[in-house]
């Protein structure tokens, strides 16, 4: 690969994970202190980004297909999605800032698969090349949490400007996106809807520990939802100073675990990976639970650093897994059913759940009985543990 396409390659993905970053973590901040939403308000915005994830790729596929160029239908996607960031500010209601967020997501959402599909694309090599560019995405996630805090030290009460972060980057985005060299095969059936409902995709389900694998993936991003929609929130009431930046730990956390994987997995198995990924979210949110700006803020710190053992044990041995039970005819299928399941139903239920238990633990306007909501997604989590270790066999060789 030549030199200036990893670098083209790498600042898309920064970028992408950037904008990302830069407005989902503070959006329920921004929600609860500049438009004075409550937390059922809060978990229907975080369940719309959702929502696009399960309609988007059957929406925006067909169109890839047919018409566009991947580089071309990435560019046009930042574009409006840029446009959109940069203007929904200017929204006052919570509920019509939901919708807006809505009209963004499906935006937003068809371009992760996009930006996956482009860099595999232009790679020559094994997916050991692909993850020293898909890392750069994690830094981005980074990038933006720091320059939150540290770069432009932006208050609870004015985390409007996170979005105008967003929109900018996501324009430069899409301008860059033109700069990718055209392939032959200009129409991609990466974001395809219609790969998704296959026949060949409910062989799957045949077997039985990959349903209860499905199953449980789709459980657990309940406990997941309460993480992204809650954490920052919850940190900034508890008074840790920098919650923001601090979140960002959990990135560098990520992305030291992911390395890790291929070692672990050797010893233990994906099952146990799996088991010691959920205990780590059991632990997380006791952490949580307990845990303060005080004397206890060493568990606030150690329940962000647990995210590279959530995630990655969890979600990216997961998709391994995936992989591993699927074949040439549904591999992509079979990853997509799983993302849809998991960041769109699970987060959705997730979204509305974590929303309408901080509206019912609101104490006032500016704080919530914590501990009361924390002790869901513990429950929850603990239910999905005993589940997964009854039910799921993993045929090692």
């Amino acid at each position: 690969m030549k030199p200036i396409l990893r670098v083209q390659l790498s600042a898309m993905m920064l970028l992408q994970f950037f904008i990302w970053g830069s407005w989902y973590v503070t959006m329920g901040t921004y929600l609860a202190n500049t438009l004075k939403a409550d937390g059922l308000q809060i978990g229907t915005a975080y369940g719309m980004m959702a929502i696009a994830t399960i309609f988007s790729p059957l929406l925006i596929g067909v169109i890839a297909d047919r018409f566009f160029a991947p580089r071309n239908l990435m560019a046009l996607l930042h574009l409006a999605g840029g446009i959109i960031l940069l203007l929904i500010t200017n929204i006052a209601d919570p509920g019509t800032f939901s919708w807006i967020i809505l009209l963004y997501s499906l935006m937003y959402a068809p371009t992760m698969a996009l930006s996956n599909s482009i860099a595999f694309d232009h790679l020559k090599g094994t997916g050991q090349s692909f993850s020293a560019i898909r890392v750069f995405g994690t830094i981005g996630w980074i990038i933006a949490g720091i320059s939150i805090d540290k770069v432009f030290a932006i208050p609870a009460s004015a985390m409007g400007f996170t979005f105008t972060m967003a929109g900018v980057a996501s324009i430069v985005l899409a301008l860059l996106s033109l700069t990718l060299p055209k392939k032959q095969d200009q129409a991609t059936n990466a974001v395809a809807g219609t790969s998704f409902i296959g026949k060949d995709i409910w062989v799957l389900f045949k077997n039985r520990s990959f349903t209860i694998f499905f199953i449980a993936s789709i459980l657990i991003c309940i406990p997941l939802a309460f993480y992204y929609s809650l954490a920052n929130q919850f940190f900034n009431e508890k008074g840790l100073a920098d919650a923001t930046s601090k979140m960002t730990m959990g990135q560098f956390s990520e992305a030291i675990f992911i390395v890790m994987i291929p070692f672990f997995m050797k010893r233990w198995g994906i099952k146990w990976m799996i088991i010691i990924g959920l205990l780590a979210w059991v632990a997380r949110f006791l952490f949580f639970r307990y845990g303060d700006a005080g004397d206890n803020s060493w568990m606030l710190i150690a329940g962000i650093l647990l995210h590279g053992v959530c995630y990655d044990f969890f979600f990216v041995t997961g998709q391994i897994y995936t992989d591993s039970v699927a074949d040439d005819s549904n591999r992509n299928a079979a990853q997509g059913v799983i993302t849809m399941a998991t960041y769109g139903v699970g987060m959705w239920i997730g979204s509305l759940l974590a929303g309408y238990l901080a509206k019912r633990a609101t104490i006032d306007a500016t704080s919530h009985h914590w501990e009361t909501v924390w002790m869901v997604p513990i429950a929850i989590t603990l239910a999905v543990l005993v589940f997964f270790i009854v039910f799921f066999k993993e045929k090692r060789p």
